[in-house]
């Protein structure tokens, strides 16, 4: 068996960095078994400098970073590249320019995982740039979904409890109240099913407390990932 090495550009941040590699190394040993792992290639940024550059809106120079380091994983000998943040993908164009190997679309593959259970209409819980920008809902509705967002207020908690704690790691019963809370009120609104829209979400949310079917992105986007490695 051949498998192809999975680049991985993360540390944005760097919990959601060590889901995609635990994930990818459970799920390698899940489908071949006995001592198998993934080959991996992993690049993990200093996430305290994008998220300056996203404060900024300096949206260019943090492409060019990513630009830098998508052909440094493809000059390490990976043959398909991840990026291991759902915000980021809003930079995906410039990251993968002059870059030859392929790249897996993280919103792309939770669409298509959604159509694939007959599902339409995906509640969307992320960042604030996933959620109120186009980059990423006008991937969904391409694909024939039509995402539904929290409201304003909620959508201003989803993103402050990302960036104060999940991305540092810190999970609170308080925070977890409030995302079940807004996942309901998103199913109250007329989603059935919700994306867990940023790769720090399934921190707190999963199938067992949001009454929808439920997509974490990071899981999908490591499946769709080993799918392609393993041929």
């Amino acid at each position: 068996m051949i498998m192809k090495t999975i680049g991985i550009l993360g540390g944005m941040s760097a919990a959601s960095t060590q889901i995609y590699y635990r994930e990818l190394c459970n799920m390698t040993r899940s489908r071949l078994g006995g001592l198998h792992s993934p080959e991996l290639l992993i690049r993990s940024l200093d996430f305290a400098k994008i998220e300056a550059l996203q404060m900024k809106g300096d949206w260019n120079a943090a492409g060019a970073v990513l630009n830098d380091e998508a052909k440094a994983l493809e000059r390490g000998g990976a043959q398909v590249i991840v990026l291991a943040t759902n915000t980021m993908h809003k930079l995906v164009d410039q990251m993968m320019a002059g870059v030859k190997i392929p790249f897996i679309h993280i919103a792309d593959a939770t669409a298509q995982a959604i159509r694939a259970q007959g599902l339409k209409s995906p509640g969307l819980m992320a960042t604030a740039f996933t959620m109120e920008q186009s980059f990423y809902t006008e991937r969904l509705m391409a694909a024939g979904l039509n995402p539904v967002l929290p409201n304003e207020t909620d959508r201003a908690e989803t993103h402050r409890i990302i960036y104060e704690e999940l991305c540092k790691d810190v999970t609170t019963d308080q925070s977890t109240a409030a995302y079940v809370a807004i996942a309901k009120r998103l199913a109250e609104s007329g989603a059935d099913c919700l994306i867990l829209g940023c790769t720090e979400v399934g921190m707190l949310l999963n199938q067992r407390n949001v009454p929808v079917p439920v997509f974490d992105t990071t899981l999908i986007h490591c499946a769709a990932a080993l799918d392609y490695a393993l041929g």
